[in-house]
């Protein structure tokens, strides 16, 4: 069984940083790229970063460029979402989803973590 497990959420103020966790399994984790995606109240989802396993190449959307760094650990099919200099505008829930790998598609989801930034 396909899994997406997120972890890490939680209230933080603003300035203040979290790591979010997405631990992968039930498939290859090399044949797939994981993506970030946060989505907030009465906004749509956006896509906030994506990492390769295979080669670990990375993408970053322009708001979180510079404060956010994705990163694997194949070893424990995980990938890790580190947000420093949390805004209040970084509040949403955050999700995982995999990608396979030359596909433009992701197909499996995680059930998200909330992360609120006070002001």
């Amino acid at each position: 069984e396909v899994q997406l497990v997120e972890s890490g959420g939680g209230l933080v103020q603003a300035g203040g940083s979290l790591r979010l966790s997405c631990a992968a399994s039930g498939f290859t984790f090399d044949d797939y790229a994981i993506g970030w995606f946060r989505q907030a109240p009465g906004k749509e989802r956006e896509g906030v970063s994506c990492i390769s396993s295979s080669d670990g190449s990375t993408y970053y959307a322009d708001s979180v460029k510079g404060r956010f760094t994705i990163s694997s650990d194949n070893a424990k099919n995980t990938v890790y979402l580190e947000m420093n200099s949390l805004l209040p505008e970084d509040t949403a829930v955050y999700y995982c989803a995999r990608r396979r790998l030359g596909s433009d598609e992701y197909d499996h989801w995680g059930q998200g973590t909330q992360v609120t930034v006070s002001s």
